[in-house]
């Protein structure tokens, strides 16, 4: 097994320390325009987050256990050297964005994301405002482990790429130069994916990369200043509810569907689905208007078509 360190338990003091650097900021530059702390917000993305932690090591039994059998089966191996990690670590990046994405446009998938949307605010705290059931991301790197990469080593990749998005949720940070802009996720680009306006909606869902997003068409560049949170807001602060508001409400619009198809597409369906006779005839877009899904949306935001270029699952992302 290869002996790689915890990133994430190493990165602690940094989290930490850049946490009260902003909220010194805040208090010594304060932005008319930015809402900065509120406390009973932050203490929430704080305890969704320590409950990630705890959540997390439960979920780690079986999909640890799903990927080691896997890996144990192909006969590929990929060693661990440094520019084996180098690759690894791109190609993590690449599949989480296909997860990152997907959790946006599959509702049943989304339900688990929407947490970290969840917040109206955006700053180093939204950062750990972690979803508390993410079960539902690791088939998606299935391919890597059945490729030969260890699930050590994809552990240790999806550490670094959960440890390189922290800082990338403030508002403190302006654009970069253009070169870093073209490449990597900045603040600024995620800035957009946490926006709930429609132009930004289902935009940039890079990690460390930002060239997922200009490769497969669901790049936006931040031109507005964004507004946070869902297209319909949920009014609590209770962590238990944050957690799981979404898969309550898809299970109310379970029960009330009138037939399987609807059923269906309660569940994998795109946030916000409808079935074809309750929905409303959506207004043109003007010129230049790029239509946007309402992922960003919580338990009963309208339907829309989605915005990235991903087809939106038919009722039976």
């Amino acid at each position: 097994m290869p002996n790689l360190p915890d990133v994430v338990l190493w990165s602690i003091p940094a989290f930490v320390l850049l946490t009260v650097i902003e909220v010194v900021s805040y208090r010594l530059h304060p932005d008319e325009d930015a809402i900065g702390y509120e406390t009973k917000d932050a203490v929430t993305s704080v305890g969704m987050g320590l409950g990630s932690i705890a959540f997390d090591i439960l979920w780690k039994i079986p999909i640890v256990a799903i990927y080691m059998a896997v890996y144990e089966l192909t006969p590929a191996r990929v060693p661990v050297l440094w520019w084996t990690i180098l690759l690894m670590l791109l190609a993590q990046d690449f599949f989480y964005y296909w997860s990152h994405r997907g959790h946006h446009v599959i509702r049943v998938l989304w339900a688990c994301h929407v947490v970290h949307h969840s917040s109206r605010n955006f700053n180093f705290t939204t950062a750990l405002r972690q979803p508390w059931t993410s079960l539902t991301v690791w088939p998606f790197y299935l391919p890597l482990i059945a490729c030969g990469v260890h699930p050590a080593a994809l552990a240790f990749c999806s550490s670094a790429n959960l440890v390189y998005q922290f800082w990338v949720h403030t508002e403190r940070v302006d654009k970069l130069p253009r070169p870093f802009e073209y490449v990597l996720n900045t603040p600024s680009h995620h800035r957009v994916h946490h926006a709930s306006q429609g132009g930004y909606l289902d935009r940039n869902f890079g990690g460390i990369l930002i060239l997922w997003d200009r490769l497969f068409g669901s790049f936006a560049a931040e031109t507005e200043r964004p507004v946070y949170g869902l297209t319909k807001n949920i009014e609590t602060y209770n962590p238990l509810r944050v957690a799981t508001h979404e898969y309550a409400a898809i299970a109310r619009d379970v029960r009330a569907a009138t037939s399987w198809r609807e059923r269906a597409g309660r569940v994998f369906g795109g946030p916000g689905w409808q079935p074809e006779a309750r929905k409303t005839p959506a207004p043109e877009a003007g010129p230049g208007v790029v239509p946007a899904a309402p992922a960003a949306t919580s338990e009963a935001a309208p339907a829309a078509p989605a915005a990235t270029g991903v087809q939106q699952p038919e009722p039976a992302a």
